[in-house]
């Protein structure tokens, strides 16, 4: 389970999409560029099980950013 999720904007104009996230899974802190397209980019390490974690980070997306 992901926690304590954040995000904030890429660029200063914030009407363009684009999100630098950050969150804890399984005890580590991962970091990543969320862009307009749903594509994740992650700087740092990538966690074992990206898939799902991929899958949380959209979930989280939709309904944080999306709604």
């Amino acid at each position: 389970m992901i926690q304590h999720f954040s995000f904030k904007p890429l660029f200063e104009n914030t009407q363009l999409p684009g999100w630098t996230i950050s969150f804890f899974y399984q005890r580590e802190r991962y970091q990543a560029e969320y862009l307009k397209d749903g594509t994740i980019e992650w700087i740092g390490a990538i966690p074992s099980d990206e898939e799902a974690v991929k899958k949380m980070i959209h979930e989280l997306m939709l309904f944080h950013v999306y709604d």
